[in-house]
């Protein structure tokens, strides 16, 4: 999860911390320590589930990191061998047929082309539904649960059920079926995380506004008025400000034990001992300690730290010498910070529910809604420009791979099954590394240099998994943080469940999407992926035994051959039977 925090242990020397520009790290004599926004003790926000950070790619040329890799030139090798296997299919196809790259492929999806375009296009408009929705809501027509929810989840089931539907009535094949399904999907998610978090964040508004109206009423019964009860607030933090002033500086006090301004750094007392020094920072560092480690993107750098100190959303009653006043002070300044985005903007429900901020939010390649995302300061035209050719080359290759390395190999029920595994075991590989590049390498930075998203984090290092739930954290991160925020995290806060009946509850609801995807593309009901799926819970369990924790490469072999292995067995399973 991000923002964890990653401390070594022992004596910090504090004096030699310094806070980086996006003002979420800590660098010591001992290693970073990454602090996310501070949030009270018992927040059910579901922010405090997934952060964005200002982050790029692995395969980023601008990364430094990736820039200082030992095995960077076998990645260059690569791409010059995907290039000359480009050009000898190329050759054998023109000395075989007389021209070097077939056409029958193309013609799968470009058939009904215009309509498959304008029916994305009806489907993508229809999503701002939710806004109008929002806006209803904001206005105080009804409230989001339990009217609003009934039609946020009428509508997903309207569209996705429109969406197959129109996909059997047009006799798609599977390109074009299987393109407006998952697009379908997508759009299914990404307004299912719009609609949650709003209407969460239009219950703590209204919350909100109520705890304030009994907070004046309590400030005209305890004390004197609102005006009196402010000026004996602003007298206990004066005075509590003096008596700070006289205690020694040096290493800062840790929080006193059930303290309730508890920072959200995973309860690590370095962190927590530290936080005073980061919410007194705004720009730049303090007097004495070093200076600010700079990202390795200057491009993503932030002018000014991303996330805002706490005592922004801290209530000027919260000093008050009534516990009563101070206490109800205390609740609404988390409230206040549940509606505010902890970026440079400090966006406040309901300032964000507008079809601009719609719009931007469906241009940002996440899942995950945010009232603020970290941004970059500009559009670079040349990236943009590298992100393009770099789609069209790859798509180039996923197809030359696919039409004369695959489709020629299709499994037929007369043919010998272990031989269509051996067959189509490389190419099938070979396609998911190149499908992979294509979708979180090229398009998904291309989408994020449009909309300036600075969170390039798309995927993490899923080739070194040893187990399928480190697969699935990596692989696939807008997906997985979805998941993670609205399935997994949401079932546990609401249902009061495990973790480990949450865990299954995600792996089922992620294996009937999968094999709901592949009943549509093959006309096929026959759960052989559904099984697949299911089956990767047992293997999470095996990859955590002693044996195979102790030796990683062990595990990555066999996470590497289940894989290579799987995509082929479903093939031919899908295909041949």
């Amino acid at each position: 999860m991000n923002g964890t925090s990653h401390p070594h242990g022992g004596h910090t020397d504090v004096q030699t911390a310094s806070i980086s520009t996006q003002g979420s790290k800590i660098e010591t004599a001992e290693g970073t320590i990454h602090v996310q926004p501070f949030r009270p003790r018992g927040s059910k926000h579901l922010r405090a589930v997934v952060s964005f950070t200002p982050r790029i790619s692995a395969f980023d040329r601008e990364n430094a990191t990736s820039g200082q890799d030992q095995f960077r030139g076998f990645y260059t090798l690569f791409w010059i061998a995907m290039f000359l296997l480009i050009i000898r299919t190329f050759i054998t196809s023109y000395e075989q047929n007389g021209y070097p790259l077939s056409l029958a492929f193309a013609s799968l999806f470009s058939r009904d082309a215009k309509t498959l375009a304008l029916s994305d296009g009806v489907l993508v408009l229809s999503t701002g539904m939710s806004v109008l929705l929002m806006k209803a809501v904001k206005r105080g027509w009804f409230r989001y649960w339990p009217f609003g929810a009934v039609l946020h989840y009428t509508w997903m089931v309207f569209t996705l059920v429109a969406a197959i539907t129109w996909t059997f009535n047009r006799q798609w094949p599977w390109v074009q079926s299987g393109f407006l399904t998952l697009h379908a999907m997508v759009m299914c998610m990404k307004v299912h995380s719009y609609l949650a978090v709003n209407g969460y964040l239009s219950d703590v508004h209204r919350h909100a506004e109520s705890l304030e109206r009994q907070l004046r009423a309590l400030c005209v019964s305890e004390s004197e008025g609102w005006e009196h009860a402010l000026e004996e607030a602003q007298k206990a933090r004066e005075k509590q400000e003096t008596s700070t002033e006289d205690s020694p500086i040096g290493t800062p006090a840790l929080l006193p034990e059930g303290a309730t301004t508890k920072g959200y750094a995973g309860g690590n007392p370095i962190a927590e001992g530290l936080r005073p020094r980061i919410m007194a920072m705004v720009e730049g560092t303090p007097a004495g300690s070093r200076a600010a480690t700079p990202p390795l993107d200057t491009t993503i750098k932030e002018k000014k730290p991303y996330f805002t100190p706490i005592e922004s959303h801290q209530h000027p009653l919260f000093d008050h010498p009534n516990n009563k006043i101070s206490e109800l002070a205390e609740e609404l300044g988390s409230l206040e910070q549940e509606l505010t985005s902890v970026g440079l903007n400090r966006i406040r429900w309901p300032a964000n529910v507008t079809f601009t901020n719609f719009a931007d939010y469906m241009l940002i390649p996440t899942l995950v809604y945010e009232l603020e995302y970290p941004r970059t300061d500009r559009i670079r035209p040349t990236y943009l420009f590298e992100k393009t050719v770099a789609t069209f080359g790859t798509f180039t290759l996923l197809y030359t791979v696919t039409e004369h390395y695959i489709m020629p190999l299709t499994p037929r029920p007369d043919q010998s099954f272990f031989r269509s595994l051996i067959d189509l075991a490389l190419p099938f590989m070979l396609c998911y590394i190149i499908l992979f590049y294509l979708i979180f390498e090229c398009i998904c930075n291309a989408f994020a240099e449009l909309s300036r998203f600075a969170d390039r984090q798309f995927y993490e290092d899923w080739w070194n998994s040893v187990t399928f739930d480190e697969f699935a954290r990596k692989w696939n991160k807008p997906v997985h943080t979805f998941f993670l925020r609205h399935v997994y995290a949401s079932t546990i806060s609401s249902y009061k469940i495990s973790k480990s009946s949450a865990m299954w509850i995600t792996f089922l609801l992620s294996a009937v999407m999968h094999e709901l995807v592949m009943a549509i593309v093959t006309k096929k009901f026959r759960m052989y992926l559904f099984m697949m799926q299911m089956c990767q819970i047992p293997m999470i369990f095996l990859g955590r035994l002693p044996a195979i924790k102790k030796n990683k490469t062990l595990g990555n072999v066999v996470f590497w051959m289940s894989l290579m292995a799987g995509f082929p067995l479903l093939c031919v399973a899908y295909v041949a039977y």
